[in-house]
């Protein structure tokens, strides 16, 4: 996302608010948006909606907004306490605010009294390509195990990998995560140390919550992708994306940041001994 912000003087904050907030979302300049009335319901309008669909999009309605999550961004309503409303824009499973260009980003969860997923009117013609398999191998740089949500992240130097459970001793093979163990991306997950270190001071191994830590491999290109670890061959299955439980372990917003940045979480295919060093290369073939 590109966070857009509101023009100088702003009239009508609900308005602004939204159209800024969209336009985050899509990565346009606010002046590709249609111009609103003030005053104007812009989520429930025509205005919004015929020119979403001359993109192939439109907005549907959260059922109840101050609840929902969501693995990428959406359109919150706030009405806080102080009066008025604006939109923000919420992100991740648990969902927090990534950007809010008529606020200062403090929103309590019971504020947002309307909400709205931007979706593709054919999921089908929508679907992104396929990245491109990493022209270079990585390496393991860390491997950090936890034996339940919540409790301290341990080092190790080596660590016996599971097929289809996680790593031995950590939390996604004893089902003892704060997510379900045993589901379709749950056995592992992964962030470079590119990413950590483009922090001040660097994100810890406590805070990003991740299994291991690479470094050198671009671990995006490797979502649908079989790939192997040393000899324990993976699938990479979706982007961990970032959420309000890492924003909880951190000691500073990082939410925001680790949008499309917060690594990769994959399946293992066979069972094997992860070490420091292991080299991390993508198969031939998806």
């Amino acid at each position: 996302m590109r966070e857009v912000t509101l023009p100088g003087e702003t009239a009508d904050l609900h308005v602004a608010s939204f159209r800024a907030s969209l336009a985050t979302i899509l990565e346009l300049p606010l002046d590709a948006l249609p111009t609103l009335g003030a005053g104007e319901d812009p989520a429930a309008g025509w205005v919004v909606s015929r020119w979403l669909g001359g993109l192939g999009l439109g907005l549907v309605r959260v059922a109840e907004p101050d609840a929902f999550v969501w693995a990428g961004p959406w359109l919150g309503r706030v009405r806080s306490p102080a009066g008025g409303l604006r939109y923000v824009v919420m992100y991740g499973v648990p969902s927090g605010v990534v950007w809010d260009p008529a606020g200062d980003g403090v929103v309590e969860r019971a504020w947002i009294d309307d909400g709205f997923v931007v979706a593709a009117a054919d999921i089908a013609l929508a679907r992104p390509p396929s990245p491109d398999a990493p022209a270079s191998a990585g390496v393991v740089e860390g491997i950090w195990i936890a034996p339940s949500a919540g409790e301290p992240s341990s080092g190790a130097a080596r660590v016996r990998a599971l097929a289809g459970r996680g790593l031995e001793g950590d939390r996604h093979s004893e089902g003892t995560g704060t997510f379900p163990s045993g589901l379709p991306g749950s056995a592992l997950t992964l962030i470079e140390a590119e990413v950590c270190e483009s922090f001040d001071p660097p994100l810890r191994p406590d805070e990003h919550r991740r299994n291991l830590v690479t470094r050198g491999i671009d671990l995006n290109g490797l979502v649908g992708r079989e790939f192997t670890i040393g000899t324990t061959r993976c699938r990479g299955m979706r982007l961990c994306e970032p959420c309000t439980v890492v924003d909880g372990y951190a000691s500073r917003p990082v939410l925001r940041a680790l949008v499309h940045r917060g690594g990769l979480r994959a399946d293992i295919l066979s069972d094997g001994e992860l070490e420091l060093g292991d080299e991390v290369r993508a198969a031939d073939d998806r």
